[in-house]
């Protein structure tokens, strides 16, 4: 989901977290970057949140305005502004409107924030990062319990002539002048608040770099690890996050064991006292982690994921290894004994598949897959829903 009128987004059956931690007494804000629907029911507050500001796309909106159509960065959606097309036949192909942000109570309205332009677009994360401070202020006040998450759009894709990073890069230039700053100021704030201690901040990357075609000047680019958004490669799941908790994590920890996005929910819950509320009637991914942030290093209760490509299942990591179920050796994937195993710890990259050397891994890996798809057969995936985008506003 990203891209303009989606038409589809997550079902109004889904339990978040801001559901389950709002049942154990939490008050729960979001502010940011949402890109999980642009249907009513999967507004925010919609879906649990007591007060949301939200994008429902990514940061390719910075792009959808007529500055960027008069640099080519975008191609044809602003038709006024391009020579007639004596060949043209449909004038309803295009998309022609859309909500750029929104703003909305739980049970309450929603209401369109801004307009489309870029100029709007550049104060997105600004009124976010306002917004979060506020909440966290009045919550902290009120004595209430609170969860808040801040997903910020980084950067325009239309870069900025002042330049703040030696890179000159739009992601760079995005996180020192956007977000370091800001995760500075919510420590400052907690700090001041006198809350700190009782507060956990988490910071982490989305899915790997944009390094598959992406606006000129962005930088991101491969690290270590190859592949980017979208890819099961190590490079479009395996990403850097941080937790700090004073009191409770201790500092300078470098932690190298495995955990997922997923896990959060879990382990959210638990922390905020709010297990009970965790549904029981569907299969939940996420694992209670709580161990690994109170003892640090080798304290994961994870071992192992299931990496898809789309809805199709692309790799499974289990430890130090790694097999490519879509596979880059298609005669040795017909006669089921494809070189399709990594090594990680050798191969990060995985450049190199093996066979003979890790042939032992073949059997085990089937098991997996193999449970893996009796699980899902059990619990199918629940079906998308599509609708009318930006009603209810």
């Amino acid at each position: 989901i990203g891209m303009l009128r989606e038409s589809h987004g997550m079902r109004g059956e889904e339990v978040t977290l801001a559901e389950v931690l709002g049942e154990a007494g939490y008050t729960t804000a979001f502010h940011g970057k949402w890109h999980l629907g642009d249907i009513e029911e999967s507004y925010p507050h919609k879906q649990g949140f007591d007060e949301a500001f939200f994008t429902g796309y990514n940061q390719i909106l910075s792009l959808n305005n007529r500055i960027a159509e008069g640099a080519n960065a975008s191609i044809g959606l602003f038709e006024d502004m391009l020579p007639k097309d004596p060949y043209k036949l449909d004038d309803t192909f295009i998309t022609k409107g859309w909500v750029q942000i929104a703003e909305g109570t739980k049970g309450g309205a929603t209401r369109q924030w801004g307009d489309n332009s870029h100029e709007t677009y550049l104060k997105i994360d600004g009124e976010a990062q306002k917004r979060t401070i506020d909440f966290i202020e009045r919550s902290a006040k009120a004595g209430k319990p609170f969860y808040v998450a801040n997903w910020p759009n980084l950067t325009s894709f239309m870069p900025d002539p002042e330049k703040i990073s030696t890179a000159r890069s739009i992601l760079q230039d995005g996180l020192q002048r956007n977000v370091d700053p800001f995760i500075g100021k919510i420590m400052d704030k907690l700090k001041e608040l006198g809350i700190a201690e009782n507060t956990l901040l988490v910071c982490m990357a989305d899915n790997g770099p944009m390094s598959h075609n992406p606006p000129p000047g962005l930088g991101m680019a491969e690290t270590i690890f190859r592949g980017g958004k979208g890819d099961f490669l190590e490079g479009g799941v395996r990403v850097p996050a941080q937790a700090w908790w004073p009191g409770t994590i201790k500092d300078g920890m470098l932690v190298g064991d495995m955990i997922h996005e997923t896990d959060l929910f879990t382990t959210f819950a638990r922390l905020g006292g709010a297990l009970e509320h965790v549904p029981t009637d569907r299969v939940i991914d996420g694992v209670d982690q709580t161990s690994l942030l109170l003892n640090g290093d080798t304290h994961s209760r994870r071992d192992h994921v299931f990496i898809y490509a789309g809805p199709n299942l692309g790799a499974t990591v289990k430890g130090n290894y790694k097999r490519h179920w879509i596979s880059s050796d298609p005669v040795g994937e017909s006669s089921g004994i494809p070189a399709a195993f990594f090594f990680l710890p050798a191969d990060p990259r995985e450049k190199s598949p093996m066979l003979i050397n890790l042939i032992h891994l073949k059997s085990p890996f089937n098991r997996m897959k193999l449970r893996h798809e009796l699980w899902k057969k059990k619990y199918p995936d629940a079906k998308e829903v599509f609708g009318i985008p930006w009603t209810g506003i």
